[in-house]
C-alpha cells in the first residue's frame, strides 16, 4: 500500500526504500537499547544468514514496489503471498509438524483464491508488456518471498532467542541499508538523482512498521514453534485480504466478481489452516 501511495505522490522508490531500511536500523536500536553491531558479531553463527537476508530484503522490496505499481496492489500482493506454500511444505517435512487434511485443504483453497483474485477483470485491455509482467514479476516474488519466509523460519528455529533477536534483525536491515546507500551514493555522484526530503518522510512512514512486522513475525513463530506451518499461511492470507479490500476502497482498483470470489475463498483458507 505504501508503494502505491509513493507512486501517486511522485516519490522516488529507491530512495524511499533505502531510507526505510535506515529507519529500521534506528528503530531496532531504540528497541534494543543500543546499536548492537560490532566486530564480535562476525563470529555469530547467524551472521552469514543476516548478510544474505539483508540482500534479499532490499532486492525483494524493490521488486515488490515495481510490481505493485505496474499491475496493482491487490493482484501483486496476492501473488506475492502465494509463496506461503514454500515455507508450509518446508515446515511439514523438515520439522515434522502436524499435518492435517484441513491444513492441506486450506492451502489448496488459498492457491485457488490467489488464482481468482489475480485474474484481470473481464474486458480489461492490457498491453503485451503489462500482460507479461502479470506473470513474470509475481513469479519472481513467489520464489523470492517463499525462500525468504523459509529462511526466517530456519534462522528462528536454529539461532534466534530473546537475547539476540534484535541484534540479528538490526544486522540484516543494516546490510540492506548499506547496499542501498552504495547505490544511492553512485546515483547522487553521477547526478542521476538528487536527495528528496519527501522520500525521507516516506522512508520513516514505511520503516517503523517494516521493522515491527518482521519483529512480530519472529515472536509469533517462536511463540508457536510447533505450528509455523499454520502461522505463515494465516499471516500471508490476512495480508492478502486486507490489501485487496484497501485497494478496492481507497485506491479504487476494480475488482470483478471473480476477484471477490477469490477474496471470499481466502477467508475460508485462513479458517481451515487456523483450525487445522
Amino acid at each position: 500500500m505504501s508503494f502505491k501511495i509513493i507512486e501517486r505522490l511522485g516519490i522516488n522508490n529507491l530512495q524511499a526504500i533505502v531510507y526505510n531500511y535506515t529507519v529500521c536500523v534506528i528503530t531496532g536500536s531504540m528497541v534494543n537499547g543500543s546499536f548492537p553491531i560490532n566486530g564480535a558479531l562476525v563470529h555469530q553463527p547467524w551472521f552469514g544468514w543476516a548478510l544474505f537476508m539483508g540482500a534479499c530484503f532490499i532486492s525483494l522490496f524493490n521488486l515488490a514496489a515495481y510490481t505493485v505499481q505496474k499491475i496493482g496492489v491487490a493482484a501483486a500482493t496476492v501473488a506475492y503471498k502465494l509463496s506461503m506454500v514454500i515455507p508450509f511444505v518446508f515446515s511439514l517435512y523438515l520439522y515434522h509438524e502436524k499435518s492435517t487434511v484441513l491444513k492441506f485443504a486450506g492451502v489448496a483453497l488459498a492457491l485457488l483464491a490467489v488464482w481468482f483474485t489475480t485474474r484481470p477483470a473481464a474486458g480489461k485491455k492490457q498491453d503485451k508488456k503489462v500482460s507479461w509482467l502479470i506473470w513474470a514479476m509475481p513469479l519472481l516474488l513467489f520464489v523470492g518471498s517463499g525462500l525468504l519466509d523459509t529462511m526466517i523460519k530456519y534462522v528462528e528455529q536454529a539461532f534466534i532467542n530473546p537475547a539476540n533477536q534484535n541484534a540479528y534483525l538490526i544486522t540484516a536491515f543494516c546490510v540492506a541499508a548499506s547496499i542501498g546507500w552504495l547505490l544511492l551514493f553512485y546515483l547522487f555522484a553521477t547526478g542521476r538523482q538528487k536527495m528528496s526530503g519527501r522520500a525521507i518522510l516516506a522512508g520513516i512512514g514505511i520503516g517503523v512498521p517494516n521493522y515491527f512486522s518482521i519483529w512480530t513475525l519472529l515472536k509469533a513463530l517462536k511463540g508457536y514453534s510447533g505450528n509455523s506451518s499454520a502461522i505463515i499461511p494465516i499471516n500471508n492470507m490476512g495480508i492478502v485480504l486486507l490489501t485487496a479490500l484497501v485497494a478496492w476502497l481507497i485506491f479504487k482498483e476494480k475488482l470483478s466478481a471473480v476477484n471477490w470470489l477469490g477474496i471470499a475463498l481466502s477467508l475460508g483458507a485462513i479458517a481451515l489452516i487456523a483450525y487445522g
